[in-house]
């Protein structure tokens, strides 16, 4: 059943983002992002942004053990503030667009692919400071004259773009909105999605324009529910709740306009949020050519009172009062961070995206984060990722070979340790460890985990050697 079924030119790859490997914060012309304030406010207990695993100046270590790898893709994001530090200057700065053509220039010596975040948290921390970042239609062309720089310096050698990184998650996680009344709260909310909307369509349409042989997507959280048991009410509730923080953003990317449930549940609240009369126009011209998607975790919803507190922000405990709250799946394992396993979830969501969109997909993110060091041996014995990846990737070859489905490439979390957005190094997600811990740096030392050469050899095989193949 392994023989022949993923494509020979599908692309094996890790990822990471900017903000969470680079460092090098204060060099290179860099300015300071909304993701590097909030990855201070920890910096007493945790790593924060400003050394990370310090990619900024081991480049070319780190690609080189890509290519050791077997790597053949690497999905990575451009920091904004690299490339304009403040976010509104007439004139791009020459340093970062510099280090991003090294790092392509490394890439291309290995022939792997770049796969490029235009957008993945680091919002200039000016644009929030002088315009109340996304809140603003101004951050939006920001955004595309930044978007316009990048396909300029970097189209030639790019062909895979991708718009703005979990936007749904984004808008609840990284987006502190300093209002107490909740009705007030969620409408500036829901306005910040919309002028992120705006920005991401008209970040498709110039790259058809300017690019016309690369392909452009977003990428977003994919976080799907099971209903809680088999009662109609909890059937409903389960779908309430993928409509209303999954698929109304790419419903609204794919069909280029706010379905009909969502202008309804964010007008039964008064969180509708402002259109100009050119928005429509923009939303449609901006249809994506494939969707990217991060798969961890899949949840149990069932109907939630009217009556019910609410709590429209957390990633594991939601709560929608009249519509969905989340319980524990009694069938399903969680990591200590509470994230339930679910590799055959991951099979569903490929098949209800490809349904429903008809459009490839693209795995931009998928992996286990867990607490771990170095043996006494000098290694890192991480069969718990194996084992994950190893499920989650079967279930993937049935989705290609027994659905139909087309997959262009699968990114896993992460290639090397990152600075997690909420516990440092605390959670620890790479084939490669980065020996530090969160305050003492220590030398950086890169430790490839015996994951690392357990994925060398599905890369190697073209998913054929998974250790216990698809089953």
């Amino acid at each position: 059943m392994t023989k022949g079924i993923f494509p020979e030119n599908f692309l094996w790859g890790a990822s990471t983002s900017a903000f969470q490997v680079e460092g090098g914060i204060h060099e290179g012309g860099k300015g300071v992002s909304v993701a590097d304030v909030l990855s201070r406010t920890h910096s007493a207990d945790y790593a924060d942004s400003s050394v990370a695993a310090d990619f900024y100046h081991r480049y070319r270590e780190d690609i080189a053990l890509m290519a050791e790898l077997g790597l053949r893709s690497y999905r990575f994001s451009i920091n904004w503030t690299r490339i304009y530090p403040l976010g509104d200057e007439a004139e791009p700065n020459a340093e970062g667009i510099a280090f991003y053509h090294r790092v392509l220039d490394e890439l291309g010596r290995h022939d792997i692919e770049p796969i490029v975040t235009l957008y993945h948290f680091d919002l200039p921390q000016h644009l929030e400071d002088a315009y109340g970042g996304w809140r603003s239609r101004k951050t939006i062309d920001c955004y595309v004259r930044y978007a316009h720089t990048c396909f300029t310096e970097f189209g030639a050698r790019v062909r895979w773009w991708q718009t703005i990184n979990e936007q749904n998650l984004m808008i609840r996680k990284h987006m502190p909105i300093d209002e107490p009344d909740l009705t007030r709260r969620e409408r500036v909310r829901h306005q910040i999605d919309h002028h992120m909307f705006l920005a991401g369509a008209r970040a498709i349409a110039l790259c058809h324009e300017m690019l016309p042989e690369a392909k452009i997507g977003p990428t977003f959280a994919y976080l799907p529910s099971y209903p809680a048991t088999c009662r109609p009410e909890d059937v409903i509730a389960s779908q309430d709740a993928d409509n209303l923080y999954n698929y109304y953003l790419t419903d609204i990317h794919v069909f280029g306009e706010y379905p009909s449930y969502y202008v309804n549940w964010l007008t039964e609240h008064g969180w509708m949020p402002d259109f100009e009369p050119e928005d429509a126009e923009i939303l449609a011209a901006g249809r994506p050519d494939y969707i990217g998607f991060n798969y961890y975790l899949t949840y149990a919803a069932e109907w939630c009172p009217e009556d019910a507190p609410a709590d429209y922000l957390s990633i594991l405990h939601l709560s929608v009062p009249g519509r969905f709250r989340y319980v524990d799946n009694p069938y399903l394992v969680a990591t200590e961070y509470g994230w339930a396993i679910d590799p055959v979830g991951f099979r569903r969501s490929l098949r209800e995206l490809w349904q429903r969109y008809r459009l490839p997909l693209m795995i931009t993110e998928n992996g286990i984060g867990v607490r771990e060091g170095i043996a006494e041996d000098g290694r890192v014995h991480d069969d718990y990722r194996i084992d994950y990846l190893r499920k989650h990737i079967c279930e993937m070859g049935k989705a290609i070979a027994m659905d139909g489905i087309p997959v262009i490439s699968y990114n896993a979390w992460t290639f090397i340790d990152v600075v997690s957005s909420s516990d440092g190094f605390s959670k620890r997600y790479g084939f490669v460890f980065v020996d530090r811990d969160e305050l003492d740096e220590r030398k950086l030392a890169r430790v490839p985990k015996d994951s690392f050469f357990w994925y060398q050899r599905v890369i190697e095989s073209n998913g054929q050697d998974l250790g216990e193949g698809l089953e």
